[in-house]
């Protein structure tokens, strides 16, 4: 292969990429970069390039073997442009330092944004002890975001020559390759196969490439930086004569690289748009308590009762375990026209309700604000870029529970570890810090594993003298409790919790602990061993067995009413105890008083999620950093802790997650904690249930991709501009297909059920104004400053910046 086919070669995997097989918003993409490439830089460039080494000819090898060294350090197989591949000799440059910091986090995805970890599947055939098996993937719909997804195989009716044929998926809603179906249909069919040689054969399809999606904030200001840096350095550090050939040979080869950089840039700039623009709310619905409703309208209760849909609710609260499966209706009224006492708390869902959630929203002066929480599904970038303007200096604490970075719980290839993580966190602790108030703390939770990145970035952003304290929580782990890799290594036994401010000066609260008990005082009774022990219904209760089951870790008192396999006496005797103490020390930066769940196992909070944190963490959190009424926000919700720990301290909240379990277990988990689920911090803040909640999905950056229309138009075709320098996507009609133009009534009609189903465009305006909703009817939108958009006739001007970029 020459040195010129070698380069084109590469700048088509640059444009084209790697195949990809499947359905997606990225390979549609990739599929108008590769007419795009083909129709008009391609023949275009090869034109420019002739014309150039015209006055000197023997520089084309030359030319091209340096085109091709320079790009190729700059292009991943994914097409992400970044510091791919760097040897010690090529000395790579970047921007480390400013005037005022001579230190500063560098790493060499920090010019990209993060979108996600996804396979590069395509369809296979393999062998396994001479049995063929063929996995077609012309159909998988690939991951929108980074949420961890399992693959499941469908075993297809046809099977050729043997071979025998899956169809391959990613799983929806759980569902689960069901290999006893598979061995059943292959048996029925006269083909015996094992159980281990399926599984081997699944395993050896899935070890396909994995891959990080990026997308350069900048390529263009960034590959132009280094190819002067890379110039610069062969001049000085290459050739020592120079002739006026010579330097002009090296002006055509920087000519044609920036010809290059500047159409290569504007794919990274149109996917930077789409990254950024504000996105669609879609599927909006409420969550209230009955006693909310009946404050404003008790006939209305009467309403939700007589509905088609009543029954499906009745089933959810009994799928949730908050009524019995003897519950009747007829129980919620009394005769006075009262809510009965024990019903007072079930939540209505409006889901199941839609003709009526217009009807249930007028009852409210103000909707926005009589909202305790918003939990939204989607990839939290997104999220917070367009949630941003409403909730701009609104938000008083941040918590967040990330990825830990052990490569169990994200996903990611294990030699972009770190600079993926640090990816990830950069830009929406960015966004984070930007929409906290001036009074406002973050926390950060992590382990050993990221804590060393977390609170560099954390420095990045917040500023290192806003940095307050470093909070040790230990986990306690139990005796006998398996921890990975404690055969070789001290048992981990806690997590770091970094604690930023936004300000110099800021909210806390100086939470208190009990001092040192100095319990031993109390065993006042010395029997015929010589051993101390106290008495409590009627037997001896000794001192060494109190502090066997619970005792003091350094200043602070474990909590035994939560403490596994505790005997009553021994409660008696810890009242006892504490009747007396001191409760005036201020709360220390080392928590050894709060159990993970390895210590509760049994605990009425715990779901089935192995990193799930206690309610008693996040309430000395929230507690200590905000006041009642004040937003909350957790943009990786997990388990939904934070939310369901805020409603209970009467604070307002903001709840973000990608996963399936948004709607498998932290909604479920909210409407629960509504419905008066009691759990210590209930029970220790009397909180006995009643909310109100807003939930909705958003539109996402692949659901855009998906939905972009770009034309076959020809390139260069402006005589009067520089051919490379025209924005090839100028003329494209992206999302403007939501609109209906009426020539002759000089109209513009917005459609957006060409876009989406079930759009909520009141919630989109508030997020894309900035501006808190106050009510909602079937034509208008009145948001908190008075103004009103009527929807029928809404001015497409408004939402511009949806559509078109």
């Amino acid at each position: 292969m020459s040195k010129e086919q070698k380069f084109f070669n590469a700048l088509k995997d640059v444009f084209v990429g790697a195949k990809i097989e499947g359905e997606s918003g990225y390979i549609n993409l990739m599929r108008i970069k590769s007419r795009y490439y083909e129709k008009g830089v391609f023949p275009k460039l090869h034109e420019d390039i002739e014309k150039a080494l015209e006055p000197f000819p023997n520089f084309r090898d030359e030319l091209f073997d340096k085109l091709y060294a320079f790009f190729n350090r700059y292009f991943s197989e994914s097409g992400s442009i970044y510091f791919r591949y760097t040897p010690i000799h090529q000395n790579v440059y970047e921007k480390v330092y400013t005037d005022d910091k001579d230190v500063m986090l560098f790493w060499k995805t920090h010019m990209l944004y993060y979108v996600k970890t996804d396979r590069m599947f395509k369809s296979l055939e393999v062998e396994i002890e001479s049995q063929k098996f063929f996995f077609d993937v012309s159909t998988l719909q690939h991951k929108k975001a980074n949420e961890k997804r399992e693959i499941i195989y469908s075993l297809k009716e046809k099977q050729k020559e043997g071979t025998i044929t899956f169809t391959v998926a990613y799983s929806e809603k759980g569902k689960k390759t069901k290999i006893d179906e598979i061995l059943k249909a292959l048996k029925k069919a006269g083909i015996k196969i094992r159980e281990d040689l399926l599984d081997h054969a699944f395993r050896v399809f899935e070890r396909q490439s994995e891959i990080d999606y990026f997308i350069n904030k900048n390529a263009k200001v960034f590959l132009e930086e280094q190819f002067n840096l890379w110039l610069y350095q062969y001049v000085f550090l290459g050739e020592s004569v120079w002739t006026e050939s010579r330097i002009k040979q090296l002006q055509t080869l920087k000519d044609i690289a920036f010809k290059i950089i500047v159409f290569i840039s504007q794919f990274e700039d149109e996917l930077v748009k789409i990254w950024n623009k504000p996105k669609f709310v879609l599927n909006s619905n409420y969550v209230i308590t009955l006693d909310r409703i009946a404050v404003k309208d008790i006939d209305f209760i009467g309403r939700l009762l007589k509905h088609h849909n009543f029954k499906a609710q009745v089933e959810e609260w009994k799928q949730l375990g908050i009524v019995e499966d003897s519950f009747k209706k007829s129980s919620i009224i009394e005769k006075n026209n009262k809510i009965a006492e024990a019903h007072a708390y079930l939540p209505i869902d409006t889901k199941y309700f839609k003709d009526l959630e217009l009807g249930m929203l007028s009852l409210f002066d103000n909707i926005d604000e009589a909202l305790d929480g918003w939990l939204i599904k989607s990839e939290n970038y997104q999220a917070l870029n367009t949630i941003f303007k409403k909730f701009q200096g609104r938000v008083q604490t941040v918590y967040i529970d990330p990825p830990f970075n052990t490569g169990d719980d994200f996903d990611y290839k294990d030699n972009f570890q770190d600079s993926t993580w640090l990816a990830l966190m950069d830009d929406r602790i960015e966004l984070a810090h930007s929409i906290l108030n001036q009074m406002g703390s973050f926390y950060l939770h992590l382990d050993e594993n990221a804590n060393h990145l977390g609170r560099l970035v954390m420095d990045k952003h917040f500023g290192a003298k806003h940095f307050r304290r470093e909070i040790i929580w230990d986990i306690q782990v139990l005796s006998g409790f398996k921890v990975k890799g404690a055969e070789y290594n001290w048992i981990l036994g806690h997590q770091v919790i970094f604690f930023y401010t936004k300000g110099d000066k800021y909210y806390f609260d100086k939470l208190i602990q009990p001092q040192s008990l100095k319990y031993l005082e109390s065993f006042n009774r010395t029997d015929e061993k010589g051993l101390k022990y106290q008495v409590a219904h009627g037997r001896r209760i000794y001192k060494h067995e109190v502090e066997d089951k619970g005792k003091p870790f350094g200043d602070v008192w474990a909590d035994l009413k939560d403490i596994i396999n505790v005997e009553r006496p021994f409660l008696d005797v810890w009242k006892e105890l504490t009747a007396s103490v001191d409760f005036s020390k201020p709360m220390r930066s080392v928590w050894s008083d709060i159990m993970s769940f390895q210590q509760q196992p049994t605990s009425s909070e715990r779901v089935d999620f192995d990193t799930q944190k206690p309610e008693k963490l996040l309430e000395r959190i929230i507690k200590s950093s905000s006041k009642e009424d004040q937003i909350i926000l957790d943009y990786f919700s997990g388990t939904g802790t934070t939310a369901v720990t805020a409603q209970k301290l009467k604070r307002k909240w903001l709840a973000v997650e990608l996963g399936q379990q948004i709607n498998t277990l932290i909604l479920p988990r909210c409407k629960k904690t509504l419905s008066g689920h009691e759990t210590a911090v209930s029970r220790d803040n009397n909180f006995k249930g009643g909310g109100f909640f807003k939930y909705y999905e958003m539109e996402q950056y692949e659901d855009t991709l998906h939905r972009v229309k770009y034309d076959d138009s020809d390139l260069f075709d402006d005589p009067n501009q520089d051919p490379y320098g025209q924005y090839v996507f100028m003329r494209d009609l992206k999302m403007l297909d939501a609109l209906e133009v009426d020539l002759k009534k000089n109209k513009v009609k917005v459609d957006f059920s060409k876009l989406y189903d079930g759009i909520d465009i009141a919630e989109t305006l508030s997020n894309l104004t900035g501006k808190w909703i106050k009510r909602i009817s079937a034509d208008a939108v009145e948001f908190s400053d008075g103004e009103k958009v009527y929807l029928k006739h809404l001015d497409y001007k408004l939402i511009k910046p949806l559509i078109w970029w």
